[in-house]
């Protein structure tokens, strides 16, 4: 029952002059006289209603349909395009990358000492100067031997100063024997002298006794002289041996008496040697700033074990103390751009902490000269002075290194480089004919604005500049302006 009251008011509505009237300037506006229309103001009145509708729709339809086959016989039109041209440029090639600003000098401080930790002195954040004593460990056991080891040097020292008496006694007794072979050899002399003149004697008187002057007694009493000269010559010559035989037990013992001084010597050098080992060690109990700096971790507290430890990195050291006064800005540089690089080059610094700051403008200090192995890139560093503490250790930047090279370059503006779903970038090409030309390029540096175009394209070629369209291979445009 709807759907008959639904028809009667259409009908109702088509006999009403209005829908005629609506009939008669839509067949004026399909600019002939349409037949369908003349069979619809033939139709009885009790048919019209129905037959009217139906028929209105179908002509409805109908010029609908008639005008979409219009348009798609209608030729396309060319799309207007901007193009551009591929520029050989000469360029200043930069490189942009991630910067990270490290301390000038950093040290984890750990303890060669085992022990308790009697204080400390400083904490985060406080500056210290070099040699400032940071903490103490108590170490007892070591002092008590430090205590025997000074023992053990009085004892030494005691040795060492009877040493040297026993060479003084030494050097007295060589003098006394030296003394005594002198007294010896002027004897020597005398005694020589008295052997002569009873030789002499004997020699004249034997002459007056062959001659009867005298008489044989005269003689045995010449030669007995002469003969207890000799011995005492004698006697005297083996006192002269005696004396300087003394003489060189003398020395001798003065010798030995000073290799006992240079013996007790050496012992108290090796206990002092030992005791300087010792304080050495005992030294290590304090844990002093190896140079000046921020302290900028403790990890200790009054009364924490701390066990010596031999190789850096084992455990969390005690303190950690950074010099930031001056700091180093180290940059890995791809491989590409490595050889490029070379001290004294231009570097300009940015970073997000200042990022309404203007940027910082500094120099290659230094290159490392090899790739890391594992991510191909150089290690560049640049050194800064930092009075204000204002650059943090860890702070994360960008670097964009001017490299000391020029060279001529295939430009294009950055809007006429498109990128598909993949990353991959294409330019399209505009042929001598106005048609488009799709090509995958391979590209290079980018300034933001431009970018440079390694392969793909030659220089003078057009593309297609900022559009919205997207092209195909083929496809027909109308080149409405050009930008070189």
């Amino acid at each position: 029952m709807r759907e008959l009251d639904y028809i009667d008011r259409l009908a109702n509505r088509a006999r009403s002059d209005r829908f005629f009237r609506f009939l008669q300037l839509f067949q004026r506006s399909q600019g002939r006289q349409s037949s369908s229309l003349n069979m619809l103001f033939a139709i009885p009145p009790r048919l019209f209603p129905p037959l009217a509708t139906v028929a209105a729709l179908c002509l409805l339809a109908g010029c609908s349909d008639a005008n979409r086959v219009a348009k798609k016989t209608q030729p396309q039109q060319a799309t207007p395009v901007k193009t551009v041209s591929v520029t050989p440029t000469e360029v200043t090639r930069t490189s942009v990358q991630p910067a990270t600003v490290h301390a000038y000098y950093r040290a984890e401080l750990r303890s060669q000492a085992s022990g308790y930790v009697e204080s400390f002195t400083a904490d985060i954040g406080e500056y210290v100067e070099s040699g400032t004593v940071l903490a103490k460990i108590s170490v007892p056991e070591r002092q008590q031997q430090r205590r025997v080891m000074e023992a053990k040097i009085r004892r030494s020292e005691s040795q060492e100063k009877q040493a040297e008496s026993q060479v003084e006694l030494a050097q007295a007794s060589k003098k006394s024997a030296e003394a005594k072979l002198a007294q010896a050899k002027s004897e020597v002399d005398a005694v020589e002298a008295s052997v002569a003149a009873a030789n002499a004697e004997f020699n004249r008187t034997e002459d007056l006794v062959s001659r009867g002057s005298l008489q044989n007694r005269m003689l045995d009493e010449a030669r007995m002289k002469r003969d207890s000269e000799s011995a005492r010559k004698q006697a005297v010559q083996s006192a002269v041996a005696s004396a300087q035989a003394d003489v060189e037990v003398a020395s001798a013992r003065v010798e030995s008496a000073r290799a006992d001084l240079e013996t007790a010597r050496a012992e108290t050098d090796v206990v002092r040697r030992e005791l300087d080992e010792l304080d050495a060690w005992i030294d290590y109990a304090e844990i002093k700033a190896p140079f000046s700096g921020i302290i900028t971790e403790r990890n200790i507290e009054p009364g924490d074990l701390v066990r010596a430890a031999n190789e850096v990195g084992l455990g969390k050291p005690l303190f950690v103390i950074s010099q930031i006064d001056r700091v180093r800005v180290q940059i890995p540089v791809p491989e590409n751009h490595a050889p490029l690089v070379s001290p004294g080059d231009e570097v300009s610094l940015t970073f997000p902490s200042f990022a309404s700051e203007p940027s910082i403008t500094a120099q290659v200090t230094r290159r490392s000269g090899s790739l890391d192995a594992q991510t191909r890139t150089m290690m560049v560093e640049v050194e800064m002075d930092n009075p204000d503490g204002k650059l943090i250790p860890g702070m994360f930047g960008q670097a964009t290194i001017q490299l000391a090279t020029q060279d001529a370059a295939n430009m294009l503006p950055a809007q006429a480089i498109r990128f598909d779903e993949s990353g991959n970038a294409f330019v399209y090409v505009v042929a001598g004919d106005d048609t488009i030309s799709i090509r995958e390029i391979s590209t290079g540096m980018d300034d933001g604005n431009f970018i440079e175009v390694l392969t793909g394209v030659e220089p003078g070629q057009s593309v297609v500049d900022a559009h919205l369209s997207r092209f195909i291979d083929g496809q027909k445009v109308a080149v409405v302006g050009a930008a070189h």
